[in-house]
């Protein structure tokens, strides 16, 4: 989950066991809201996008909102009908992110070995702190405290002897647990979680959840009777990943700096309205090329493979493609990787109207390690890039654009100011 193999469950310290939490923020953006603004508290609360924009998705709801059977991903108008009383918030990422790094200064002040997961996720290895701050719910007693005094927002811990337990037992019980802490192991992890729905496994997503139904594996423990070697030819490394995670085998370790090795980079966006001509698509994907480059040549890498995902609006009848296309060599030029790009998606669009579309590349290699051309002039490119990347680093995102920008259908100049694609 994270990286770095090590042996299972045993710190680099001979024999003893490893301490590793991970700790989650309550409702995180929702609990941010209501810290701000305490008139919210006890209300049911939504964090939602502009239902104008078409961006009126639920982020996140407080715990009365989640009473009323709203959830995350859900859309503006269900709420509203499921909890006429909600109070809709709009999101301030940029508000939530100074509050996630607050958090992760309290969890610096234990660890040293703090791994951000997600905004509202981190990992801790505490292995070794016993003799400062006492036993494991006695840090993650002091721990809760702190983030709740400091920032107001409730923390809930999972503890395991990898990540892997850790993260199943915040996710399956922390969460519920009237302390806000569960604690799984070697020892107790099938009694807990193989009477656990197969969806509540980490790793397995809607669509595998269908299809371990289909091979009547309802739960957790069903899979974990499976043979190894079964799942293994079925979906080759995944499916052994899986039914490690059955088991509670993790060899991960908790590393900061650890989760920066990533295997691609990618970019897409929910349109703000249904787009159905080629010529508008075109200038988004172009706009989303520029950006997973600029990306790429921020890690100093270059993508082998170029992927283009798109979703269309019909949401009755789900449509839309994910394709991927091997480069001709490895590249983190826009105007190498956006043809390519644009040949995929005019080969696989179905001519309807979309809501979502995104761009990618993998395989990811240095940018100093690449094969001389007398054909391909490289450097040049190399050097413009990295020009426009100095220039909108000290002067912002639209001091240098690409004419296209300009035209309809562009997107930059409206989420020059986003984060995550949400108001900053």
């Amino acid at each position: 989950m994270i990286v770095n193999i090590c042996s299972q469950g045993v710190s680099p310290v001979a024999g003893r066991r490893k301490i590793i939490f991970l700790a989650d923020m309550e409702s995180f953006y929702a609990s941010v809201e209501t810290a701000l603004n305490p008139s919210l508290r006890g209300k049911p609360v939504v964090v939602c996008g502009d239902p104008v924009l078409r961006h009126g998705i639920v982020l996140a709801a407080s715990k009365e909102a989640k009473a009323c059977g709203i959830k995350a991903g859900q859309p503006a108008w269900e709420c509203r009908r499921l909890c006429p009383g909600a109070v809709f918030v709009r999101p301030h990422m940029h508000t939530y992110l100074e509050y996630s790094m607050r958090i992760t200064q309290i969890f610096e002040q234990f660890t040293d070995r703090v791994v951000p997961y997600s905004i509202d996720e981190q990992f801790l290895d505490l292995t070794g702190c016993e003799g400062l701050f006492g036993a494991p719910r006695e840090i993650a007693r002091a721990m809760i405290r702190r983030v709740g005094e400091e920032t107001g927002i409730r923390c809930r811990i999972g503890l395991g002897e990898n990540p892997l337990q850790a993260k199943m037992a915040c996710d399956c019980f922390a969460k519920r647990a009237e302390d806000a802490f569960f604690e799984l192991n070697a020892a107790n992890y099938a009694a807990h979680t193989w009477p656990l729905p197969i969806g509540k496994l980490f790793g397995v997503g809607h669509r595998m959840e269908r299809n371990f139904h289909h091979m009547a594996v309802r739960t957790i423990g069903h899979l974990a009777g499976l043979p190894r070697e079964a799942l293994a030819r079925r979906w080759g490394v995944s499916g052994e990943i899986l039914w490690l995670n059955a088991h509670g085998i993790d060899h991960s370790t908790v590393e900061p700096g650890g989760a920066a090795r990533q295997k691609g980079v990618g970019h897409a966006m929910t349109l703000p309205r249904d787009y159905a001509t080629p010529r508008e698509l075109a200038v988004v994907l172009l706009e989303l090329t520029e950006e997973v480059c600029l990306r790429a040549r921020a890690l100093g890498k270059m993508g082998g493979t170029v992927h283009v995902y798109c979703r269309g609006a019909d949401f009755d009848r789900p449509s839309g493609f994910s394709r991927q296309k091997k480069l001709p060599e490895p590249t983190s030029v826009t105007m190498d990787v956006y043809p390519h790009a644009l040949s995929l998606f005019r080969r696989h669009w179905d001519g309807q109207p979309v809501r979502a579309v995104g761009v990618s590349l993998t395989g990811l290699t240095d940018r100093d390690r690449y094969q001389l051309s007398l054909f391909n002039r490289r450097a040049a490119k190399d050097a413009l890039g990295e020009a426009m990347d100095g220039i909108r680093e000290r002067f912002g995102a639209t001091s240098i654009f690409r004419a296209a920008s300009l035209t309809p259908g562009a997107q930059l100049f409206r989420r020059a100011g986003m984060i995550g694609g949400h108001e900053a």
